[in-house]
């Protein structure tokens, strides 16, 4: 049995452009890996399962990301291996926080090792199921291009925390992107980079999909206001929303500024970047 951490992300700013011929935006960014986590388990198995290592539900195999990893990967080395995949799920979903990718990242990772698949399958199989997942695979600290298959890792900055809220919302990414195009592409909001580690202000962290998420759901305009005038600073959306986020000196400052945050969120957690994307908890 193969047991992985899968570990959630943020985007610190997301540049978009035009819907690509292939469907697809290119896109231009810097993605952080954070601790908030997924947990998921592959092992053999006399018949194929997928469930929830709690209890909770999870998405149908067609539309799970892990399963289809696992699919790709059998499919990949030519073998009809049952397996058993139990997820763990923390991070929220429908989020922009990469929650599904995360957990197919490390799915892929548990499939490789124990079907025996090449470093060089696993790196072609990322994109093909999903645009983050090259990012989770890696992990980290990266800019992030293309359609979100050209990771170039960048020096990790771990000396921050970050409080993560994630209002009352649901936004599914393909709906952000479509408003965005129905809005005319607009660009994000500038963010002052006062509000940014200094290390990394070389940086314009805009997220040029803040205009879609707030024209699909204005709570999310509302929660980015409200929280900016109780913490005291900028707050960034990351990817397609609806999560929110601001940069802390450390986790004390973090653990105060959720806290204070407004009754009603989704998820809330003070947390801090990482500089992997998954890790290995039990390779038995």
């Amino acid at each position: 049995m193969i047991r992985i951490q899968a570990h959630a992300k943020l985007n610190f700013g997301l540049r978009v452009g035009s819907r690509r011929d292939d469907g697809f935006h290119s896109i231009s960014g810097r993605f952080q890996s954070i601790a908030v986590s997924d947990e998921i388990s592959v092992q053999f198995s006399d018949e194929d399962v997928l469930g929830s290592m709690r209890g909770g539900p999870v998405p149908d195999p067609d539309h799970n990301l892990a399963w289809r990893a696992v699919e790709a990967v059998r499919r990949a080395v030519e073998t009809s291996q049952a397996l058993e995949v139990l997820l763990d799920k923390v991070i929220p979903v429908a989020a922009g926080l990469g929650g599904g990718s995360a957990d197919c990242a490390a799915a892929l990772v548990a499939s490789q090792r124990l079907l025996g698949a090449s470093d060089e399958t696993i790196a072609a199989l990322a994109p093909t199921l999903g645009s983050d997942v090259p990012f989770c695979l890696t992990g980290g600290y990266a800019h992030v291009s293309g359609r979100g298959d050209q990771v170039e890792q960048l020096p990790a900055e771990l000396g921050y925390a970050l409080a993560v809220v994630v209002p009352p919302v649901d936004l599914s990414t393909p709906a952000v992107y479509k408003r965005w195009d129905e809005l005319g592409e607009p660009l994000g909001p500038e963010i002052n980079v006062r509000s940014v580690p200094t290390a990394m202000r070389d940086e314009t962290f805009r997220n040029d999909l803040v205009p879609a998420a707030v024209a699909l759901s204005p709570a999310v305009g509302q929660w980015q206001a409200e929280l900016r005038a109780r913490w005291g600073r900028e707050v960034l959306m990351s990817g397609s929303g609806p999560s929110l986020f601001a940069f802390c000196l450390d986790m004390e400052e973090a653990r105060d500024m959720v806290d204070a945050i407004p009754v009603g969120a989704r998820f809330a957690e003070a947390t801090q970047p990482v500089a992997i994307g998954w890790l290995i908890l039990d390779d038995a």
